[in-house]
C-alpha cells in the first residue's frame, strides 16, 4: 500500500466553531486521505454537540492526555483559545503526531523555539494555519512574484481593517496578552501580512506604532507599520479592528505590473487582479491571468498540501523557520512600537524582552485621549 492510499487517524482537539464549521469540513473533503476518530472538549455539552455534527464513530474525551494515550492519532488539529497552542503542540508531537494549529502557534518566540526543539525530538512537524497562502490564486500569485515574471517589486500595502465591537471582547480570553498574547496584530492581521511575506521573501526592518483608541483591553486595537524588505521594497501594514467598512487587501507594485487581492474572510481567483505596467506588451499580461482551476483560500487546500508533505516525509509549508517568520514579524512590530525605535529582523533573541512576551514588559499605554 502506498502512503498515498493511508488513511491517516486524525484527532481534533476544542470542538467550537472554527473547528466544525472549518476543519470538519476539510476532514470531510479530504475523507479519502483522513479518518477523524476523535474529539476533545473540556466542555462536555459542546463535545457532545460536535460529535453529533462529526459522527458516532467519532470517540469523545475531555482530556487530550487520555485521547492521545488510548487514539495514538497520526495527525492532531488544534483549535482552542491560544495560550494553549504550545503546551497541546507539545504534547502531541512528543507521541510522534503531526500538527496543524489554528493560528497563533504560539504567543512569543520562546515558545515557538520549544516547539522547534519537540520537532526535533519527535521527528513531527508543527504547521500553524495560514490558509491565505494556498488556494489558486495565491499559488499563481507566489509562483509570478518568485519567478520575477511581475519584475522587482517595489512597494506594497497590506491591510486588515475589521470591526469588532465590546461584546467582542467579552469572551475572557480575547484581548489579553496571557490569554491572546496580542491585539489585532497577533489574532487578526497576522493573516494578511503572513500572505504578504510569503509573496515578498523576508524582511529586514520594521518601524511601527501601536494604540488602544476604542477598546478598555491589555492589548492594541490598532498597530501600523513600514516595512522593508530583503529584495529592496518597502511596504506599510495596517491591522485595525476598529474599521466599519470592513476589507483583508494586499497590493504589491512590481516593476512590471500591479497585483491586488481584496476580499474579507477568504479569496478565489476573481479576488487576484493583475495591471500591467504601460511598457508590458498584452500579450505577457494575458499569461498572468488567474489559473482556470478556481481553488479558494481554506482549511481544506491547506490541509491538502500538509498531508502531501506527511505522505512524502517532508516538513510541511507554514513550519519551522518559515512560520518562525510570521511570529518575528509579530514581535518585531511590537518592539517598534513600544521603544519606538526600529527593529531589524534576527535582533529579538533569547535575553531580549520581546523574547518571551510580545509585550516586552511594556509597563503601561500613555493616556487614552478621546473627543
Amino acid at each position: 500500500m502506498s502512503a498515498r492510499s493511508v488513511r491517516r487517524k486524525v484527532a481534533v482537539v476544542g470542538t467550537g466553531s472554527i473547528v466544525s464549521g472549518s476543519h470538519l469540513p476539510a476532514l470531510r473533503a479530504h475523507a479519502e486521505r483522513v479518518e477523524l476518530v476523535a474529539a476533545v472538549d473540556v466542555d462536555q455539552g459542546r463535545l457532545d454537540a460536535f460529535r453529533e455534527l462529526a459522527g458516532a464513530e467519532v470517540a469523545g474525551y475531555t482530556s487530550m492526555g487520555a485521547m492521545l494515550d488510548a487514539v495514538r492519532p497520526g495527525l492532531v488539529l488544534i483549535g482552542t483559545p491560544p495560550s494553549l497552542h504550545k503546551e497541546q503542540t507539545v504534547a502531541a508531537l512528543k507521541t510522534g503526531a503531526w500538527v496543524l494549529c489554528e493560528k497563533p502557534l504560539t504567543l512569543s518566540l520562546a515558545e515557538y523555539d520549544e516547539i522547534a526543539a519537540a520537532e526535533e525530538a519527535s521527528g513531527a512537524y508543527a504547521s500553524v494555519v495560514f490558509q491565505h497562502r494556498y488556494g489558486s490564486g495565491a499559488v499563481h500569485a507566489h509562483e509570478l512574484i518568485a519567478s520575477g515574471e511581475l519584475g522587482a517589486p517595489r512597494v506594497a500595502h497590506c491591510q486588515t481593517t475589521w470591526h469588532r465591537d465590546e461584546a467582542y471582547y467579552t469572551v475572557p480570553w480575547r484581548g489579553t496578552w496571557a490569554s491572546e498574547g496580542g491585539g489585532p496584530t497577533m489574532g487578526h492581521g497576522i493573516h494578511q501580512y503572513d500572505l504578504l511575506l510569503h509573496l515578498l521573501g523576508p524582511w529586514t526592518e520594521i518601524r511601527a506604532m501601536a494604540a488602544r483608541l476604542v477598546h478598555d483591553t491589555e492589548s492594541e486595537d490598532v498597530s501600523t507599520a513600514l516595512v522593508r524588505f530583503e529584495n529592496g521594497a518597502l511596504a506599510t501594514v495596517v491591522n485595525s479592528v476598529l474599521s466599519p467598512d470592513e476589507v483583508s487587501r494586499i497590493r504589491i507594485d512590481c516593476a512590471d505590473a500591479t497585483v491586488e487581492l481584496t476580499h474579507l474572510y477568504g479569496h478565489r481567483n476573481e479576488d487576484w487582479v493583475y495591471t500591467p505596467a504601460p511598457h508590458v506588451a498584452s500579450e505577457r499580461a494575458a499569461a498572468w491571468r488567474t489559473p482556470a482551476a478556481d481553488a479558494p483560500s481554506s482549511h481544506t487546500a491547506q490541509l491538502g498540501v500538509l498531508l502531501d508533505a506527511y505522505d512524502n516525509g517532508v516538513r510541511p509549508p507554514g513550519s519551522g523557520p518559515d512560520a518562525r517568520a510570521t511570529l518575528e514579524f509579530a514581535a518585531a512590530l511590537y518592539k517598534s512600537a513600544f521603544t519606538g525605535q526600529p527593529v531589524h529582523a534576527g535582533e529579538i533573541a533569547p535575553g531580549d524582552p520581546y523574547y518571551p512576551a510580545m509585550h516586552g514588559d511594556h509597563p503601561h499605554w500613555a493616556p487614552k485621549e478621546r473627543a
